[in-house]
Parts: C-alpha cells; structure tokens; sequence
C-alpha cells in the first residue's frame, strides 16, 4: 500500500491503533531505557492491569514491533525502533505548535495529534483545504507540509506495509481486523 491509496479508514485505523497509551507507552520505555527484563513488564507500567499488559504485548508482537530475545526480555524490532522515532517526531511536532495545550505529556501529545490526523478530510487532487472548525493550525502544518503529521503517519505507514495490511477494515465490521 502507497501513500496515494491509504483511505480515510485506513487513516483513522492507523490513528486509533498507533494513539493506544499502552502501546505509546510500551514502545517508548523500551525505547528510553532499554529492553524490558523477562516478568518484569507488571513493575515497569505499574498502572496497567495485567490484562491490558498482556494484550498490548501481543498486539505488538503481532506487528512486529517488540519481539522477546532469550534472557534479555522485550525489545523493540527495526519497526519499534521506527515507531518510537515517529511519536518522537509527532511529539515534537506538537509541543513546537503547543498542542494540544501548552503543557502537555508526551502519551497526550501523541493522542491529540493523531486524533487530529485522523478527523482530517482526506487529501484531494490539489490539496484542497484542510481547515475544520475548532482548529486553528494551519493547512500546511496540519497535514501536507513535509514534516507535518499525516505526512509522518503516511510516511511510517509506507514503510511498515505489513502494519498498514494488519489494519485493514473488515468490510463485515467496519473496522479493523
């Protein structure tokens, strides 16, 4: 899948699946301190119940963004490495424009910029107008200025192909599988 056929529904499962704050949160503590040791995932996001826990390492398994290396725990994947990179990047992207407040933390930044992201008219033929009521971002910072975060999400989506067909709609349900 290229940039040019993701649809909205892709977008917005993209966005709803990559905004989790478990998942944020997994992926940048392996990311900040390094993979996590065996049985010791519970101590490390202690405010996460076992189940949730369990199935955010799953669904990241799955993904291919954490994988378990015999006696060194989970670690993050080249695709991890990547995804951290990107909430980096969308994080940054959001504290410059001080959003969604002036003071926020990182998991909301992510959550409120993705969530922006994925409320955004696909782009037309000539990158019509991205404007909606309620935000006041410019067309260009919102979303096709290079360093913009649909053009990141886009970006981090064509290269992780094997995500963006996880993530396809099950036209049975209307979300994704």
């Amino acid at each position: 899948m290229t940039t040019s056929s993701f649809t909205s529904a892709n977008l917005h499962a993209a966005a709803d699946f990559l905004s989790s704050p478990a998942l944020i949160r997994l992926i940048t503590e392996i990311d900040d301190n390094g993979p996590i040791p065996p049985r010791k995932l519970a101590s490390t996001l202690p405010d996460l119940s076992t189940h949730h826990l369990r199935r955010i390492k799953d669904v990241a398994r799955v993904h291919d963004l954490v994988c378990s290396a015999p006696g060194a725990g989970l670690e993050l994947t080249t695709s991890g490495v990547e995804l951290a990179d990107f909430y980096d990047a969308i994080a940054r992207w959001a504290r410059h424009h001080a959003y969604p407040t002036r003071v926020s933390d990182f998991t909301s930044r992510i959550r409120h910029t993705l969530s922006l992201v994925e409320s955004l008219p696909a782009p037309g033929p000539a990158g019509g107008s991205t404007r909606r009521s309620g935000v006041e971002l410019a067309d260009a910072e919102v979303g096709w200025a290079p360093s913009g975060p649909r053009a990141l999400l886009l970006q981090w989506l064509d290269a992780h192909p094997q995500i963006a067909a996880l993530l396809e709609p099950d036209p049975e349900y209307g979300r994704a599988a």
